[in-house]
This record gives structure tokens, sequence and C-alpha cells, in this order.
């Protein structure tokens, strides 16, 4: 609501993540010069205890309740205390004339919670984001994509501080689309969708991925005539999806119904971002669901959405031809071996040209020169070619490649996106470098297969966590990874040669998640850096 109050009166918005450390709000605050924030009553008292170090800040707003402490306290500080409702009672009286926004004026300024280093603010205008917005309606009245419309309902439970959702919103509320959002707890969140029942679901990798690992291990789990019968209904579906179908008139009742009862029993499209997904786990959504799954690409800088898969294209393995919006070209990576000479597909570094390429990162020139040439194009970071029906393929990012000691480049998303796939791996975190031949990890194991791999090897009566720290369950599941990678082609020195396991999961809380959901390297390298050290010692 107060994003599109900020859009309605031209002002600058500035999300701040919930996640975001003391460190980052305060440097984001300052480089803005921020005056207004709009918060909760928690995050309320984190920038009153800061207020020494944030200057500029004036006014905040809180939107639940707040006690005589919290006002006196803020007075003492010469902080002004407004009430969100207050806010909305008086301004329902008093109107104040919109200023409308022009398509060069800038709509927000993003923060990329980024991988590694200090976040950069990402300036996006109105005509930024529109562009996207007017690119899908385009294509979806030309039947080139789903029609969103006043009878659908969408579900908005990813960060509405990050310019996906931020898209996500803007086009649902020009096609009339109801909005429920969920209650803040992701835990809850199949409840949530359960009661709303929506018909749009956009979502992530890592919660799609889950999904799929949860039926999966289910049917395998149940065995017997559920499993052969699963199996035969997948296979005969999979047989129809290469020919682009995907329904079936008798297993779509039979067994994939109640899958579809878990995201409310009325979802028609979903939609797939922020990160790559694999084709098993997209062939599976189109199976299980019945629906079309589409998966964009896209980045802060050109506003969430570079190119997106189209209606009817039931094959996976590539994120679609661009939007109508910008221009897309791939220029050579020598010190890679991606040229436009490769054969079959001319392969190089993806970029990106047009109206929603962002305007600049906020205060960093030099930034903005390496991200944006001369030219006005956008360089994006990653690789990739065009198939033959024009869509684009990413298969490697320029920034996330290291060298081994013997001169190996390693691509750890690439290992991490098969390793993941392993029944009992729930996150992991491929590490190596210069100065070492090998590589390690950290692994969190998936707790209900490990407790249940456990119980079947006389480890029954031990916690998660005893199990992670048991020498016994180390040494079975590196031996079980190095047999995972073989199986999958992994190169030898692909192949971890050491785990440290962890109960703990990586999350946004404790700063190793982006808020969608992406590994941040960096931290997990100060994170575990004893445990690092101690692999690498083990294996010398």
């Amino acid at each position: 609501m107060a994003q599109l109050a900020c859009h309605q009166y031209n002002f600058i918005s500035v999300p701040l993540y919930d996640t975001l450390g003391i460190d980052s709000i305060e440097y984001i605050i300052n480089q803005t010069e921020m005056e207004y924030c709009i918060v909760t009553i928690d995050k309320g008292r984190i920038l009153l205890n800061m207020k020494d170090k944030l200057p500029t800040l004036q006014t905040i707003i809180v939107i639940d309740k707040y006690d005589q402490e919290f006002t006196d306290l803020a007075n003492s500080l010469n902080i002004r205390v407004l009430n969100f409702a207050v806010i909305e009672r008086d301004g329902s009286v008093h109107h104040i004339n919109a200023e409308n926004a022009r398509p060069n004026d800038v709509a927000v300024i993003c923060y990329t919670s980024g991988t590694t280093g200090t976040p950069k603010g990402v300036v996006l205008t109105h005509k930024n984001i529109m562009a996207n917005v007017a690119s899908i309606r385009w294509l979806s009245e030309k039947g080139k994509c789903y029609l969103p419309s006043t009878d659908d309902v969408h579900i908005s439970y990813l960060p509405s501080a990050h310019v996906y959702e931020l898209v996500n919103t803007a086009t649902m509320i020009y096609g009339g689309v109801a909005i429920g959002f969920y209650q803040g707890n992701t835990l809850k969140l199949l409840d949530d969708i359960a009661e709303l029942k929506p018909t749009i679901f956009i979502s992530v990798p890592r919660l799609l991925n889950r999904v799929y690992d949860k039926v999966m291990a289910g049917v395998k789990a149940k065995g017997g005539v559920a499993q052969w019968m699963f199996t035969a209904a997948y296979n005969a579906k999979k047989n129809g999806l290469d020919k682009g179908n995907v329904d079936h008139w008798m297993w779509d009742r039979v067994v994939f119904a109640p899958i579809r009862a878990r995201l409310g029993g009325r979802v028609k499209v979903i939609l797939s971002g922020a990160a790559p997904i694999s084709t098993e786990v997209m062939d599976f959504l189109r199976i299980a669901f019945s629906v079309d799954v589409y998966e964009g690409y896209g980045q802060t800088e050109n506003a969430a959405c570079l190119t997106m898969s189209l209606f009817g294209d039931t094959s996976s393995g590539h994120v679609g031809p661009p939007q109508v919006c910008v221009e897309v070209k791939l220029i050579d990576v020598p010190e890679m071996n991606y040229t436009s000479r490769d054969n079959p597909y001319p392969r190089g570094e993806i970029c990106v040209r047009g109206h929603s390429v962002f305007r600049e990162y906020y205060k960093l020139p030099e930034n903005t020169a390496e991200a944006l040439d001369k030219d006005g194009w956008c360089h994006t970071g990653d690789i990739g070619y065009w198939d033959d029906q024009g869509r684009l393929v990413i298969i490697d990012r320029v920034k996330n490649i290291f060298k081994l000691s013997q001169g190996e480049y390693i691509i750890p998303d690439k290992i991490e996106s098969i390793y993941i796939k392993h029944e009992l791996v729930h996150q992991i975190f491929v590490h190596g470098d210069s100065l070492q031949p090998s590589l390690v990890a950290i692994v969190v194991p998936d707790e209900g297969m490990l407790l249940k791999w456990a119980k079947q090897n006389n480890l029954g009566r031990k916690s998660f966590q005893e199990l992670c720290e048991d020498s016994k369950v180390k040494g079975y599941l590196l031996q079980s990874l190095i047999k995972y990678g073989k199986i999958n082609n992994l190169k030898g020195f692909e192949i971890v040669k050491n785990v440290h396991l962890t109960y703990k999961p990586f999350s946004m809380t404790n700063n190793l998640l982006t808020p969608t959901l992406k590994l941040k390297r960096y931290q997990a390298k100060i994170k575990f850096h004893n445990e690092i050290i101690e692999m690498y010692a083990e294996i010398a």
C-alpha cells in the first residue's frame, strides 16, 4: 500500500528487506539521505537505537501499535512518530492532489541484496517497470502467454522489496487480478494457499524444488502398487508432454489430483523466476498440475524480466525469447572460450538494451560504467546461446567461476544443481580456490530423509543435530555424494572430496541466502571459514 502511494504521489521509494543487517540499513539510509521510514514496531526500535548514525532520518511511520515509551524515546531523539492508520484516516478527509509521475521519473531504488559485497542501489524509473508490465500484457493479448483477468487470484508471498514481486504485483493490478497476501510466516504458506486457492502461482525454484522433492520422496516411501501407478501415470503424461499436451483424462483425476490440491486445486498457471530451475522440476510441474508452466529470466537491473517462455511451449531447459521492450545480444568471452564462432550455436555474455534497463547504480558511477557500456548495453554477467527456435539458453555465469590449483575451471552453481537432487541433501555450498587441488562442501542434510536413513542403520535414537555431528554419517554421505557425482557425469575435479554437515539451514536470517533464496557465497565462505580449513586439513 505504501509503495503504491509513493508511485501515486511521485515519491521515490527505497524498499528495505526484513533481513537486512544493521550495517546495510545504515548504509542504505545514509546513501539515499532518507527522511521517512515506514516500519513495524520492532524495526522502528532498531532505527531509534541507530539514530546517532542516521542524520537525515526525521520521521518514522509505524504500521502497528506502539506505546508511550516508544514515543518518548523518539521525541528524545528529535524523531517524529506517526501511526499508519491515523495517516490513512486523515488522508481520507484531507485530500492532496497527486503529482502524476512521468515515465522517466525515478520510481524506486532497489538495493540488490547481492551474493557478495556491499548492496548496490538499482535506480528504476516508472518506464522501466511499466515496460515489462506492458510487454507481458501485449504477449498475453496476442495469445503468447496467460492473460490475467478479474477472475484470477494471485498469492503474494515473495519479498515485496524485490523487483520480481514488485513487477508481479503491478502486472496483477493492471489485469484486475485479486491479490492475497500471506501471513508473513513461510511455515504457514501452504495453509494460506489452501485458504486462498490461487489461480496464478508465481514462485522461485527453491520452493518448487521442495514441492518436487516431497512428492517424489512420498512416492518412494509408499512403494508397491502406489509407486508403480505413479510411475505409469508420470511416464504416460511425459510422453504426452513431448507432444505438447499437459492433460490426461484418467491420470489427472486418479493420481495427480491430490498433488494439485497442495496448491489449492485451482492453479491455472505457474511461473518460476529469480534463479534457474531444472528441466526435471519443470516437467514435473507440468505433469502434476496439468497447467502451463513458464520460466522467466531477468535481473533487478532490467526490472526483473528479460526473457520468458511462451504459451504452449512444453519443452524445458530454456528461458524463452526476449520481451518485446528490449533487444538482446551475445558478446564474446574469449577467456572462457565462449565466442560467436562456436558450433552448433554461437555463445557469449548476454547483454540487454531497451526500455526496462535501469538508469544507474545510485551514487556509484564506477559500478554503473562497469554494467552499462557507452552504447547503453547492460552486461548481465550470464553466458547463453540462442537455440534453433530463438529461445535463450543460459549455460554459465561470468563471475561465479574460479580455478583450482592445477588450473581447472570450476562452476559451483552447476555442481550444486546436481548435488541438490540427492535425496539426503537439503542445501549445499561447494567451495574451492586457486590454492587447493579439490573441492569441499558444506551440506545441510534433508532432516526427514536423514532420520529415516538413521533408523534403518541402527542410529535411530540420535537427534538430527547428533547425526550431523556423527563421523559415520559424514563418511556415508561423502561416499554417497562421490558416487552420485560420478553417476551424474561430473568430472573428477568437480566431485567434492570432503564435507562438513550442519543442522542449521542456510537462510536470510543468518545472512546466507538472498531474499530470492540464492546462496551468498562470500558470506558462506566467511561463516564456514574454520570448517573449510578443517576439511582441507583432513584431506591433506
